[in-house]
């Protein structure tokens, strides 16, 4: 038996100042990371509520999925370095990983890679529901709509309780999203929808899908297929972010998975959390060139300036963004494939990074670039207009929402979600007829 069964049970005391009462919370402990205190008796036996805006000191979960260390810029997946993971695997691996908890071995990886494979085409009548959207529509509003629909169509899968169907609806969501992404992309631009191939990887499938055409064969770069597949690793899961924490809040009140990744799609879509490549893209464009770089840089520092550094720090990472580093490299692998190595975005790109990195002022408030700052440039090279980064990212990051949900569902303690808040709104105050106001 270990020594843990045998240490005391930490605890934290809170004391009001006014009565001098004293409350001793429970403490929670993980693996690795911060310890938390256990509040969830706290409004029963004080009376009082936590005040915690936008929940940036509230753990909402115990989660055995994905770590962060923000100052040290660690990012590890089921305790694998995401820098690791992205370097030796390949996203249908990390895929697994994520939903099982371990790495699989070979006959594991074959039969789930022949699963996915063969589950990548959606009902036919699914290409109803894109005619009915204008062509202009941005596509994550598109798959904001179709994902949601899925629900429609495959109702053997719908049953939360029951192990085998939560898998299924697992492994049709991992499989059909790169098909959607994919027909959301064709119908903006008014080419025909494109079949998936089961001769080809997860990444390469989704390329494939995206710029053939019937009138010729696409021969994807095995640089390219790799990049994506990157791409597609570094943003599969994150923590309890955004999107993730809208899918386990969705989840909690027994919303069939298909349902719950469309609340995630529709949170990602904010600028503030999938949009942010785009983002750097706009803002590169404004900046130029090179030697505008420095009036740009005192714009960011000026507090009365609209304009803000994009790609640049993050609400988690006090570090460089681990996700950058594996990234920085692709962007010079896709451009010199591509044949555009001396892209002027790019060498703005890097020139701006390194005198950003040289300025005091970034450099002590750890303003590091981070995955966006390399995603857009990557994702413009290959071909993907703007309004589908967000689109790529949702496509990424549903094996991580999907794991995220099926751990919150196979918590036995697992209840529905429901923040509180501080009333400020005006006291109970009497009718006033219409006559009289």
């Amino acid at each position: 038996m270990s020594d843990q069964h045998h240490q005391p049970q930490k605890t934290f005391t809170i004391t009001n100042d006014e009565t001098g009462e004293s409350w001793v919370l429970p403490v929670v402990e993980g693996t690795v990371g911060p310890p938390a205190v256990d509040v969830r008796k706290f409004y029963a036996e004080t009376g009082h509520f936590t005040f915690d805006p936008s929940f940036t000191s509230t753990g909402s979960c115990k989660s055995r999925i994905t770590f962060i260390d923000g100052d040290e810029g660690i990012l590890m997946y089921r305790g694998y370095d995401i820098k690791e993971l992205a370097e030796k695997s390949t996203f249908l691996e990390v895929s697994y990983l994520l939903l099982y908890g371990d790495l699989p071995n070979k006959a594991e990886m074959d039969d789930f890679h022949h699963t996915i494979t063969y589950h990548t085409m959606v009902h036919e009548q699914i290409i109803n529901f894109f005619r009915g959207f204008r062509r202009d529509a941005h596509p994550m509003a598109v798959m904001c709509g179709v994902v949601g629909a899925l629900s429609a169509f495959y109702h053997d899968s719908l049953d939360i309780w029951d192990p085998r169907q939560r898998e299924i609806s697992a492994h049709r969501l991992l499989s059909k999203m790169p098909t959607l992404a994919a027909m959301s992309y064709k119908y903006g631009i008014g080419q025909p929808f494109i079949y998936p191939r089961n001769d080809l990887g997860y990444a390469e499938n989704f390329l494939h899908m995206c710029f053939s055409v019937p009138a010729e064969d696409y021969k994807c770069s095995p640089t390219i297929a790799r990049a994506m597949d990157r791409i597609f690793i570094l943003h599969a899961d994150h923590e309890q972010n955004a999107s993730t924490s809208t899918v386990r809040l969705a989840g909690s009140s027994q919303a069939n998975p298909f349902a719950c990744i469309a609340a995630g799609i529709a949170s990602l879509w904010g600028p503030s959390h999938g949009g942010a490549n785009q983002a750097v893209l706009e803002m590169l464009s404004e900046i130029g060139s090179k030697d505008r770089i420095p009036e740009f840089l005192e714009r960011a520092k000026d507090k009365d300036d609209s304009f803000r550094l994009m790609g640049f720090g993050h609400r988690v990472y006090k570090n460089y963004d681990p996700r950058a580093e594996v990234l920085r490299e692709s962007c010079h692998e896709v451009l010199e494939e591509l044949g555009v190595s001396d892209d002027p975005m790019l060498e703005l790109a890097m020139e701006l990074e390194r005198i950003a990195l040289e300025d005091p002022y970034f450099v002590e408030r750890k303003l590091y670039p981070n995955v966006d700052f390399y995603s857009g440039i990557i994702l413009k090279a290959i071909g993907f207009p703007p309004n589908m980064f967000t689109v790529l990212f949702a496509l990424a990051r549903t094996i991580g929402w999907i794991s995220q949900w099926k751990e919150m569902i196979e918590e036995p303690a697992h209840r529905i979600g429901r923040p509180r808040q501080v009333y400020t709104g005006p006291t109970a105050r009497p009718y006033v007829d219409m006559g009289k106001r």
